[in-house]
């Protein structure tokens, strides 16, 4: 038995898995919400409590930087040890990978009706892909072609320098740089990067009416509050952050298809997207994303696609703990 775990700042999903005929299957579920718990091994015993069962691997994806085997998670006052969750475990070793490597991971099991296109790119698409997941933080990763198939890898580029593309941008960069100092992509591209951007607008851009939305932000999750208003045509302010927020995203995804070299293609992840998916799919987001002067035609050419399965990192994770013994299950990895 495989137990596997897609850890984010704000859910926890764990997963118990078993091989069956060649191939993994999901045989329990439990998500929790990460900021009730003061730790991982808190929510993982918990879990495994009464479970009568033998867990053989198990490895999880988590939202931060994975070094030595430890993480400590940047959206969550956690300190997250392998070696700690073994010992809760009863195993040997546990395996920690960052979310987005994680992702990474899941993507090759993705049924086409899994995702949404934005841009067809090439028919011919091949080589790196690049991987980038706005929800509670901002996440990246990649997939190194080598001519035969992927290997991903993990990075932090959401935490690199945020680069306004225009004046509007520019002074989004002051405004914020005021709150937070160093100003990062996911300060922009995030659930509370929306916020953000919002804040923004209302700072700088007042208005004589009333926000529509005031109340709700007092009661609600703001990013989600700012979405649905947007997407309802509720606040015209929310609709401006979104607008923002999409042009950025695109920006962004480009930037990092570009360092990658991502002419396999570049897939959207995290909770954000398949929620706004009515706004993805408008100019805004390839515009932002194609819009790199001389390399215009390359990024034209690369596939752009959303993914809208929430449980990818989570089989992801599910995949790489079966590594080690893929020779031994005849795994395809």
């Amino acid at each position: 038995m495989i137990l596997a775990g897609d850890i984010g700042g704000t859910s926890t999903r764990l997963g118990l898995f078993e091989w069956v005929g060649g191939q993994l299957r999901i045989v329990a579920e439990h998500t929790r919400p990460s900021r009730n718990y003061p730790g991982l091994e808190h929510i993982v015993a918990e879990f495994i409590t009464g479970l009568r069962i033998d867990i053989q691997r198990a490895c999880f994806g988590i939202a931060g930087p994975v070094l030595n085997g430890v993480v400590r998670t940047p959206n969550l006052p956690w300190l997250v040890d392998s070696r700690n969750l073994a010992s809760v475990l009863a195993l040997d070793r546990v395996t920690l990978l960052n979310d987005l490597e994680a992702n990474a991971y899941g993507i090759d099991r993705l049924a086409p009706d899994q995702t949404v296109t934005l841009n067809a790119g090439d028919s011919n698409a091949v080589g790196n892909i690049a991987v980038i997941s706005a929800g509670t933080g901002l996440g990246e990763a990649g997939l190194f072609w080598d001519g035969r198939e992927h290997h991903p890898f993990a990075c932090e580029g959401g935490h690199a320098d945020f680069a306004p593309g225009n004046e509007l941008e520019m002074e989004l960069l002051i405004y914020l740089r005021g709150i937070f100092g160093h100003v990062s992509w996911e300060r922009v591209l995030s659930g509370p990067g929306l916020h953000n951007i919002y804040n923004f607008l209302q700072a700088t851009r007042p208005s004589h009416e009333s926000s529509p939305i005031t109340d709700d932000l007092r009661c609600a999750d703001p990013a989600m509050v700012i979405s649905q208003a947007a997407l309802a045509g509720r606040c015209a302010r929310c609709g401006d952050a979104l607008e923002i927020f999409v042009s950025l995203y695109g920006a962004a995804a480009g930037n990092l298809a570009l360092k990658m070299m991502a002419c396999g293609g570049l897939y959207l992840g995290g909770g954000i997207a398949p929620k706004i998916i009515k706004q993805l799919v408008g100019p805004g987001f390839m515009r932002a994303f194609v819009a790199k002067g001389r390399m215009q035609p390359l990024m034209e050419s690369i596939p752009v696609r959303v993914l809208m399965n929430d449980r990818v990192a989570l089989w992801g994770a599910a995949q790489f703990a079966t590594r080690s013994a893929s020779k031994a299950m005849s795994y395809p990895v």
